[in-house]
């Protein structure tokens, strides 16, 4: 069946032509025939022009949001979902038929969902590499899923430790290390967070949210180590098709 009318939905973020979001949506509208529905990157260097792209593109119906604006778009915002506002960031924006802006957070189902079919019984806390938008939804999932955890930040605070208090005794303690900063996305591909990779275990899972490259040097450093590893695909996949539901609700 066909779906004609005009309907435009697009990502919010910084530098994001390499971008998964443009051709999972623009692939999915020709596949089931979305006649008229188009998908684009809004590329801004800073939130501030964001009432301007609400106001200045005709028949929005709806956006994701990534990397760096998942937190500072809030205020922007009309309303936000509870899990949204419990989570603190938002991934996922529907505009209402009133043109009021509803922010929602569906990176935690995705990883959730992604992250769900590797646990063991032994998987009880998991240590989250970085502090940023993404790692806030990343936090909510482990919550639910009953896994405590602790954020890795650069300098430590009351809620994080810093990357050199990383030891043998964390790595026993801690069986799912997450990297939820940008280090390693493409094209700084040799980069990778500063940790003791030698401590890797087949017991651990090393789970990266980058999904550019599908395997990064976190992910490398930890395979050889014959750690479990998990990319960011399936995640963003889970969390795209959870926003394609709300923008369609």
């Amino acid at each position: 069946m066909t779906k004609n009318s005009r309907k435009r939905f697009g990502l919010l973020g910084r530098n994001i032509s390499y971008s998964f979001s443009k051709g999972h949506f623009t692939t999915k509208f020709e596949k089931e025939k979305y006649q008229g529905y188009t998908y684009e990157n809004f590329d801004i260097q800073e939130i501030n022009v964001f009432p301007e792209i609400i106001k200045n593109t005709e028949y929005l119906k709806g956006l994701n949001v990534t990397i760096p604006y998942k937190e500072e778009v809030i205020p922007f915002l009309d309303k936000l979902s509870k899990k949204a506002k419990k989570i603190g960031a938002v991934n996922t924006i529907k505009i209402t038929k009133k043109g009021k802006l509803k922010g929602y957070n569906t990176d935690y189902f995705g990883f959730l969902k992604s992250l769900k079919p590797l646990l063991q019984a032994h998987h009880k806390k998991a240590l989250i590499l970085g502090t940023g938008g993404a790692s806030k939804g990343v936090a909510f999932a482990l919550e639910e899923l009953g896994i405590e955890y602790t954020f890795v930040s650069r300098k430590a605070s009351e809620t994080a430790i810093d990357y050199s208090q990383i030891n043998a005794e964390t790595f026993q303690e801690y069986q799912i290390i997450i990297n939820s900063t940008p280090i390693g996305t493409s094209p700084n591909i040799e980069a990778c967070p500063d940790i003791p990779y030698e401590l890797f275990t087949e017991q651990h899972i090393a789970y990266d949210l980058i999904y550019n490259p599908a395997e990064t040097q976190f992910l490398k450093n930890a395979a050889a180590q014959s750690a479990q590893t998990k990319n960011g695909l399936d995640m963003l996949i889970f969390q795209a098709e959870k926003a394609w539901e709300i923008w369609n609700k």
